[in-house]
């Protein structure tokens, strides 16, 4: 197994996370006469011997000595030395572009800002009621090239793709899912425009026999999937339209097959709150590949949920327990909330800074009578509250600024009636209090069940 993204015969892994991992394990496979070298901000133990490690603020300085580069996907692309080693005619690759390269079988991409992880994994769901061997990789946590070994001739691939995976990729998969594109990463991106041009790659080398998928709720989503080569546009939409392939009607999933629709289910079953654009999205997808009414409630009924996005953690004191830590962004605690409705009576938001904006989740918050407390977390819980007193400069809803879940946590017992619900629904990044967004609700869901 075999690719033209190697070149040479010494390579530089640049950055040794999950994805290069599974690069280096990919290439002490196929390529065992390589000369492989990692470089790391931080020190690593190889998973293989290599020629050279290097760490430390100067990690990346001696990439000039390699002839490949494989740029993990926490490297900006941008980076300034990676851009001269470009210009002197070095080859930089990556674990996305390696794979899209050699993958014989069928893709399908999905990207967005929020609603990845959850849209790939139905996807994968509903095809596994009529495919054998259907595989979910990528940037949910199974590495691509790991998941090439093994499979057959017949095999799909759901690939969730973030931006930083795709801001330098060669090739587009034959289904591209775009769920939504809001700000996010400005820390990485130098502009909101920036980002949209990484997720744009999704669709940028389809060709005339593949597919884009799209809603007709999100301009910015529509106006990249009419620069596919694809000639399979498949929409879908929270209202009737006459070009959707599914659509709601009257909170009842429709779909249409030819000039026949039919009813798929109510809303009301299909166990998954507050993800409606994501189910729309997964069976347009479904429909692509003839899957059947059926075959499509079956996937939507038995489908769990996945860990921090909507999470029901459970029940205690009569108060209802949610976990949407992956909510990053305010557009998606703005969701989250309408989403749960009007039971929701206490907030916990708040986190690392990145430089969003917050003015239209003040608003929202400000006008939500049913809202009773707010438990905020540094450092973005001044700007939460200080957008809220720009509307409303005598709120009534209570506000606790804490630094630890364990308060947060047991201000949530004390101030929320039985009978309502407490959301974790951070809008902002975990970075400075938590390891990331799967420890932050960790943490939450462990405090919940011991001051319980």
């Amino acid at each position: 197994m075999t690719t033209s993204e190697i070149r040479g015969s010494s390579i530089l892994l640049l950055g040794y996370g999950r994805e290069n991992q599974s690069v280096h394990r990919f290439l002490t496979t196929h390529y065992p006469d390589a000369t492989i070298a990692i470089a790391d901000q931080s020190p690593i133990a190889p998973l293989f011997p290599v020629t050279k490690v290097a760490s430390g603020p100067e990690y990346v300085l001696g990439i000039g000595e390699y002839e490949t580069v494989v740029r993990s996907p926490g490297i900006p692309a941008h980076l300034k030395e990676l851009v001269a080693y470009r210009d002197s005619g070095g080859h930089v690759t990556t674990a996305t572009n390696i794979f899209f390269s050699i993958c014989p079988e069928v893709t399908i991409g999905v990207t967005g800002t929020k609603g990845k992880s959850t849209t790939s994994a139905l996807i994968a769901d509903m095809l596994k009621q009529k495919f054998s061997d259907v595989r979910l990789v990528g940037n949910i946590g199974n590495p691509m090239l790991d998941a090439l070994e093994g499979a057959t001739a017949e095999a799909i691939f759901i690939v969730e793709l973030s931006s930083h995976q795709l801001e330098d990729i060669r090739y587009s998969p034959h289904v591209a899912v775009i769920l939504n594109i809001v700000p996010e990463h400005l820390d990485y991106y130098q502009t909101f425009e920036h980002y949209i041009a990484a997720k744009k790659n999704v669709i940028a080398f389809q060709k005339a026999d593949d597919f884009a998928v799209f809603s007709l709720q999100h301009d910015v989503v529509q106006k990249l999937a009419a620069q596919s080569n694809g000639h399979g546009h498949r929409k879908f939409s929270l209202t009737k339209a006459a070009d959707a392939a599914t659509w709601i009607d009257e909170e009842i999933l429709i779909v249409r097959e030819g000039e026949t629709t039919h009813a798929v289910l109510p809303l009301t079953e299909i166990p998954l709150k507050g993800n409606v654009e994501n189910i729309l999205a997964a069976t347009s997808v479904g429909l692509i590949f003839g899957l059947l009414p059926d075959q499509l409630r079956q996937a939507l009924c038995s489908f769990k949920s996945l860990p921090h996005r909507l999470e029901f953690v459970g029940e205690f004191r009569g108060i209802s327990f949610y976990n949407d830590s992956l909510a990053t962004i305010p557009e998606a605690t703005i969701h989250a909330l309408t989403a749960l409705g009007d039971d929701v009576a206490t907030l916990i938001a708040g986190g690392f800074d990145r430089g969003l904006d917050y003015t239209a989740l003040g608003e929202f918050l400000a006008k939500r009578k049913s809202l009773q407390t707010l438990i905020l977390f540094p450092d973005t819980g001044e700007k939460i509250w200080t957008a809220i007193l720009h509307i409303d400069p005598a709120p009534t809803i209570q506000k606790f600024d804490i630094a630890s879940m364990e308060e947060a946590v047991g201000l949530a017992y004390q101030h929320t009636p039985a009978g309502k619900i407490c959301l974790l629904s951070p809008a902002a990044a975990s970075f400075n209090l938590f390891r990331d967004y799967a420890h932050r609700g960790e943490e939450f869901r462990k405090w919940v069940n011991a001051l319980a």
